[in-house]
């Protein structure tokens, strides 16, 4: 199938927002490694950035307002700790899906365009699917540490870590998958374009918008309460 020829200003936005992203990501890289406001959740470290990718500016505030403040440093500075709601919460636990999906869509489209798999004839079904393994994994790893506090128990943690994971990332892939069907069946763009990579920016924001509801329910129904205790930095993970 040919591809799709997208209109200039979109690949001009696209190149655009996607180089902010960037720009943006290495801004908050150099502030966490350089300038030490060091993640207390490691895999934090790089679900900021990422999220930075296709969020850009917002991201950045985001960090600043939410990120940052957990850290060490930022406390020590400001001689508190930040205290935040169930809503924040799912927030974050919600980036790190979209940083989870967002590796296994790097993975998975030049992976299914190097070996021509498909599913049903289209490459897209290879890739949403593709997009799902390489991400749970990664999630639930995520989900797992992260409710260490609020979960004590191992077995309830994995399950709530499962659970969250699953149902994120299949929101996600809701989401993010409208998108990449519309890009196979409608607009024909191919994957190295900056227009198709610009449309994938709208697809994680669309899979957020259907994920982040789904993490706050399951939060508020599985852990009422310590969840919504404020997360302070470990000095001994800092460093």
């Amino acid at each position: 199938m040919a591809m799709g020829t997208a209109p200039t200003w979109l690949t001009i936005a696209g190149w655009i927002i996607t180089w902010t992203g960037f720009v943006v990501a290495a801004m908050m890289i150099v502030d966490i490694y350089v300038r030490g406001y060091r993640q207390p959740e490691r895999a934090m470290e790089a679900v900021w950035p990422i999220t930075a990718v296709y969020s850009g500016p917002l991201a950045l505030w985001a960090y600043y307002k939410w990120g940052r403040p957990l850290t060490t440093k930022w406390q020590e500075q400001q001689q508190r700790s930040p205290q935040w709601g169930l809503g924040v919460t799912a927030v974050t636990q919600t980036i790190a899906g979209g940083a989870a999906s967002f590796i296994g869509h790097t993975l998975a489209v030049p992976l299914v365009m190097w070996t021509g798999w498909t599913i049903a004839g289209k490459h897209v079904w290879a890739m949403i699917l593709l997009i799902a393994v390489f991400a749970l994994p990664l999630l639930i790893g995520f989900e797992y540490r992260s409710l260490a506090d609020q979960i004590p128990s191992k077995a309830r943690r994995l399950q709530m870590a499962v659970r969250i994971s699953v149902l994120a990332i299949l929101a996600f892939d809701l989401g993010m998958g409208a998108i990449m069907v519309l890009v196979a069946f409608v607009l024909h763009y191919g994957p190295t374009t900056a227009a198709f990579w610009l449309l994938m920016w709208v697809g994680m924001w669309l899979g957020f918008a259907t994920a982040y509801p789904m993490v706050w329910r399951l939060l508020a129904r599985n852990a009422p309460e310590p969840v919504q205790a404020t997360r302070t930095a470990d000095p001994s993970r800092t460093g």
